[in-house]
């Protein structure tokens, strides 16, 4: 017997006929599970009220951690955001009691979120007419860094939109 031939078993032999099941009927079985279940309820909570209490840009980069004997312990993403939590601590928590939490102090930590994609690059485009008004002014001006600089960027412009004239 193969000791992956449990896998390849049709499902009607494996569960003995047991239905699927969802996975908060499973999470409701058994106690431990059950207290996991009501953790991750609290943290949903939790984050809804933050959204609606923290400004947008604190929002967004602020997760709540648990309630630890009256401590709650919030995650900022990097040290200005949690510098500006510490600011808004005491009006924060003053509402999250009146919204009935049972939290007498925040402790505010940093923990750094991953890297986003940085956007792609800005290309300008320029029209071939641009480019060859960019071209003329450059053959008008004397000799000078600006003068220059619109020469380069007129060549750059005319080889990328099309022929030269």
């Amino acid at each position: 017997m193969s000791r992956f031939s449990s896998f390849s078993r049709p499902l009607s032999k494996q569960n003995n006929g047991c239905r699927p099941q969802a996975v908060a009927e499973v999470l409701d079985r058994t106690e431990a599970f059950a207290a996991l279940r009501a953790g991750v309820k609290q943290i949903a909570a939790l984050e809804r009220d933050l959204a609606q209490l923290l400004p947008d840009y604190l929002a967004t980069s602020v997760e709540p951690g648990f309630i630890k004997d009256g401590v709650l312990a919030l995650f900022a993403a990097h040290n200005a955001l949690a510098a500006r939590l510490r600011h808004l601590e005491p009006r924060l928590l003053s509402e999250l009691q009146q919204r009935g939490w049972a939290v007498d102090s925040l402790r505010v930590r940093v923990r750094p979120q991953a890297v986003k994609e940085p956007p792609p690059p800005k290309q300008a485009r320029m029209t071939a007419r641009g480019a060859e008004a960019l071209h003329e002014l450059s053959q008008a001006l004397e000799p000078s860094p600006l003068q220059a600089a619109l020469a380069r960027m007129a060549a750059r412009h005319r080889i990328s939109s099309g022929p030269k004239k």
